[in-house]
């Protein structure tokens, strides 16, 4: 089980800590150096989500249950040659293709490690250390953050893509080994009945909408986060030290909300969560400062990826006879919020020549999320009875 664990985290490390999310602090190193603009960079970041989205819905739809762990190896392999291809290549049409591919592939591996490592967390009644699973996107962003500074400074940012596909390809070799979809392999099953505390099957779609509007809604910090840094006197746009404090604050957050959720609820969670995402994203609007953009870091890493460990958690629990599918659906609504955001807050952002409209619109969309959140509270403490098929011959903890 705990191999099964630490495989899952490397490979959102992998995945979205280093194919997804460093194209954030690389991004400035890029513009400097091959002086293109905002608009190409949006263009990039697009095409990233893009890819995200369709593959979000492929792996939605595909019948993959049985063949989890294949793909899922062939998505790594994926994300490990279009991170090295952003250094290899100095086109356009190529770093689009590489941000698009890598998009696809990320959606891929977050939705079939989620489906494999959770599902064997139901089984073993461990639904709790979701939260440890999850923390792989922080550890991956907080990595980033500190060997690109370094990749940087001897091979620039083309030896910092290389550089961490390299790593990708180690950290890969470790998830080959350890991710084993153990559930899809048996000779010899049994039913076993446990009960959860959660909504039942009909409330999904309330849980999906509310992720639509958050993924809509946080990618605004997580696209421009950087750029606002750059407006504030005496901090200078340091990228690095910023996304540090994302990945840091991204690390225990999984593992606080997924505890936190077992004693208060998973619903009244995600609404706690949703509403301290709203005020961390209107923080810069009310302390322009070096200080508010700080609070505005550390409430988004301590957030975004608990919201995902949180939604996915329990819709698995709803779920767990096809929880790849509902996840599925989760991240490609999510995905398509991500498309939008960026667009609407460029628009806002050009109109007024700063982003307090897009933060203050952003931060209106989660709240509204939340909202529709609420009528799943009292579920939280009702018992649902599910039916779980255990492999008799994998019982190691």
């Amino acid at each position: 089980m705990i191999k099964i664990l630490v495989g899952g985290i490397l490979s959102l490390v992998i995945a979205m800590g280093i194919a997804r999310f460093s194209y954030t602090p690389i991004l400035p190193l890029m513009q400097s150096d091959m002086s293109f603009s905002n608009k190409v960079a949006g263009y990039l970041a697009t095409s990233n989500y893009a890819g995200y989205l369709i593959g979000a819905v492929l792996v939605g739809i595909l019948p993959l249950k049985k063949r989890r762990k294949a793909v899922l190896r062939l998505s790594l392999i994926f994300s490990v040659i279009t991170t090295a291809g952003m250094g290899l290549f100095q086109m356009y049409s190529a770093w689009y293709t590489c941000r698009f591919i890598s998009g696809f592939s990320s959606a891929f591996v977050l939705v079939l490690s989620s489906s494999i490592v959770l599902d064997k967390l139901a089984e073993k009644e461990k639904t709790n250390w979701s939260g440890l699973f999850y923390g792989g996107v922080g550890v991956g962003i907080f990595l980033t953050g500190i060997t690109i500074p370094i990749l940087n400074h001897y091979f620039k940012w083309e030896g910092a893509w290389i550089g961490l596909s390299i790593l990708s390809i180690i950290l890969t070799f470790l998830v080959w080994i350890w991710l084993k979809d153990e559930t899809s392999s048996s000779t010899q099953n049994k039913k076993k009945e446990i009960l959860v505390h959660g909504p039942p099957t009909k409330w999904i779609p309330w849980l999906i909408i509310a992720y639509g509007l958050e993924g809509l809604g946080y990618i605004v910090t997580g696209t421009f986060i950087i750029s606002i840094a750059g407006q504030i006197p005496n901090f200078n746009g340091d990228a690095t030290f910023i996304w540090m404090i994302v990945g840091l604050a991204a690390i225990p957050s999984c593992i606080i909300w997924s505890s936190l959720a077992k004693k208060m609820g998973f619903v009244k969670c995600l609404v706690v969560t949703m509403l301290l995402q709203a005020f961390g994203i209107v923080v810069p609007v009310l302390l322009m400062t070096k200080i508010g953009l700080i609070v505005s870091a550390l409430l988004f890493g301590a957030t975004f990826m608990g919201i995902t460990t949180l939604a996915t958690t329990l819709a698995s629990r709803i779920t767990p006879k096809n929880s790849s599918r509902i996840i599925g659906y989760l991240t490609a609504i999510y995905a398509a919020g991500q498309m939008i955001g960026p667009l609407l807050a460029g628009h806002f952002a050009s109109a007024s020549h700063n982003y307090n409209s897009a933060l203050i619109g952003a931060a209106i969309v989660v709240l509204i999320g939340a909202l529709f959140l609420l009528s799943g509270i009292r579920f939280d403490n009702k018992p649902v009875k599910i039916v779980i098929t255990e492999n008799i011959q994998n019982e190691e903890i």
